[in-house]
């Protein structure tokens, strides 16, 4: 195994300075100088080993360490294989993957167990803490690694796929299961573990604790914490995937955890799909409010924020264009609900036609979908604010429209641009062209006394209204 850098240079100093301190020192037959030489000697020997030891503790094995600690998905592949790269370039004598995961997507689980077995270095598995599980997608992790550990009052197994959360049909099912079978019995059996136990895993849906997963040798160790792991691990012989053999050296390692970008961070965060719609509904809804209400500037600077970062969140999951459908169509619905006296029959739609759309929008196993609670608590509150503000709007046009010109008269408009006697005023949230028989400065205020196609005659508010 190659040396930490820089760590043989050092070695090899102390060696050399060592042997040169065991030299004979005074005269050969001078007693008193052989006396101060050997006492010399032990002194300086003495020094020179304890910076030896130092030397060699300095160098202590590293361990880079990532948590896998929600649902296996794209961003876990990258987190996992940025921990390996860094692993390998930092000389790091072994890589723990501390496993907490209800499972998650079969592609992207197929992508670590790649990194995994093509990793240059070791790859210990870990299910940690009490009270884990390495469910689903883990239990596929957990067979890929070069060494497969588990904690007291853990759990692994139950790995039959699953289809959109879809009863799937016969022949689906002997195809996926064959298909996962078949990957399963690859991976278990390079590791010289339980090949047939762990296929009724997928077949079966069996789990095991950690003690029936050991007797049954699909695990390798129990250990009550990592210390005790690494030194249950230390000098044990393991065979990588690729056939070769190599002599594990984990003893007093130092753990490293893996140093996540901020982009990984940001996603990892927000990787949740029920935080995603969430933020998803909200930026759509802040928008929305944008276009109604132009220069408001919150709600449309706060609701871009929070639809890229719902889309960012939602983009590394597999979309199912069905369920956008829907989500698509509610919209719609609540639109129409306020244009049309459907009795609420539409906002109804529109609030079960969301819901549906949310629960089917990821294209996965249970453990990545938009849970139904989730989907109903967003889909409601929308639906009704949503019909509200359409509403209003609506019927503030409906307003405009049956008030026409006439509504013009008598209101009190501000001059925008200087009347001499021809300029610009702000009535009614609008710019006309108007005409005074008395010049007003910019920023004065006049009535509006007539209307004559698209221009407005106006005379200073102070004058009196004309009667009836």
């Amino acid at each position: 195994m190659q040396a930490p850098p820089g760590q043989g240079h050092r070695t090899g100093r102390v060696t050399r300075a060592l042997s040169y301190a065991i030299l004979p020192a005074g005269r050969a037959g001078d007693k008193d100088g052989a006396i101060a030489g050997i006492s010399g000697m032990l002194i300086r020997a003495g020094l020179l080993a304890g910076l030896l030891a130092g030397s060699l503790a300095s160098a202590a094995p590293k361990v880079i360490a990532v948590n896998v600690d929600n649902i296996v998905h794209p961003i876990t592949v990258e987190i996992v294989g940025h921990a390996i790269e860094q692993a390998s370039r930092e000389n790091a004598v072994a890589v723990l993957l501390r496993l907490n995961t209800p499972g998650g997507l079969i592609d992207a689980t197929r992508e670590i167990n790649s990194r995994i077995v093509a990793s240059r270095v070791p790859v210990i598995a870990y299910v940690t803490p009490s009270g884990g599980r390495a469910a689903s997608a883990g239990f596929f992790l957990l067979q890929a690694a070069d060494v497969a550990a588990m904690a007291p009052g853990t759990n692994t197994g139950a790995s039959s796929p699953v289809l959109i959360g879809q009863q799937m049909d016969p022949v689906m099912r002997n195809k996926v299961e064959n298909d996962t079978s078949a990957w399963l019995r690859s991976l278990v059996t390079k590791r010289g573990r339980n090949a047939e136990l762990a296929e009724q895993t997928i077949r079966q849906a069996k789990a095991f604790t950690e003690k029936e997963a050991l007797d049954n040798h699909l695990l390798d160790l129990i250990a009550p914490d990592e210390k005790q792991l690494f030194i249950d691990l230390e000098g044990k012989k393991i065979q990588r995937f690729d056939g070769s053999t190599e002599i594990l050296h984990t003893q007093g390692a130092e753990v490293v955890d893996y140093r996540a970008s901020p982009r990984e961070h940001l996603v990892q965060a927000i990787a949740d799909p029920n935080t995603g719609y969430i933020l998803l509904v909200l930026g759509a809804l802040g928008i929305y409010l944008e276009f109604q209400a132009p220069g408001m500037i919150l709600p449309g600077v706060a609701g871009g924020i929070m639809m890229l970062l719902g889309l960012s969140s939602l983009a590394v999951l597999p979309i199912n264009w069905a369920g956008a459908a829907l989500l698509v169509l509610a919209l719609a619905f609540f639109v129409l609900e306020a244009k049309f006296a459907s009795h609420g029959i539409l906002g109804t739609g529109g609030a079960v036609a969301m819901t549906l759309g949310a629960v089917l929008l990821i294209n996965g196993p249970p453990e990545v979908r938009i849970h139904p609670a989730t989907a109903l608590a967003v889909s409601l509150p929308f639906a009704v604010i949503t019909v509200f503000l359409t509403t209003l709007v609506i019927r503030s046009r409906r307003g405009k429209r049956a008030g026409g010109q006439a509504s013009l008269i008598n209101q009190i408009a501000e001059v925008r641009i200087a009347l001499t006697p021809t300029g610009k005023v702000f009535v009614h949230g609008e710019y006309w062209d108007a005409e005074s028989t008395v010049a007003v400065d910019e920023g004065g205020q006049v009535r509006v006394v007539g209307v004559e196609g698209m221009k407005l005659r106006v005379e200073p508010a102070g004058s009196a209204a004309p009667q009836a």
